[in-house]
């Protein structure tokens, strides 16, 4: 039977998630690029821009006109599935051309032999 929520697993994918939240703040692309699976599965929906695989999600990071992101998160929720599956989900609260603007993401992550990575992320504004 598989293990909902063991607290282990909760922490440390709760500190991989901060961990890319505060590259997501920096504009670490090193760090961000790390934690994405470096896969031509792995896909990425965001706000204006479907990618799909490694190197479309490198590309348009490197590419982005406005790359630190400064948001405040709020009902961040870690869920596991036994050891090796996980979702992170929650939502913000960004300023976006002096408009506030609030939104939500979701992550799926996997942990591989090499470690731990986000194999789909999401992220979406919700209407003004």
């Amino acid at each position: 039977m598989t293990t909902v929520n063991d607290p282990a697993v909760v922490a440390e994918v709760t500190d991989l998630y901060l961990k890319y939240e505060e590259a997501l703040a920096n504009n670490n692309l090193e760090v961000m690029d790390s934690l994405f699976w470096d896969a031509p599965e792995v896909v990425r929906f965001g706000v204006t821009e479907n990618l799909y695989g490694s190197e479309e999600i490198r590309n348009f990071r490197t590419s982005r006109t406005n790359p630190k992101i400064e948001r405040e998160i709020s009902h961040l929720k870690v869920v596991t599935f036994g050891k090796d599956t996980a979702t992170v989900t929650l939502e913000f609260r960004r300023i976006i051309n002096n408009v506030e603007r609030f939104g939500r993401q979701s992550q799926t992550w996997y942990k591989f032999p090499q470690g731990w990575k986000i194999v789909s992320a999401h992220v979406s504004l919700l209407a003004v």
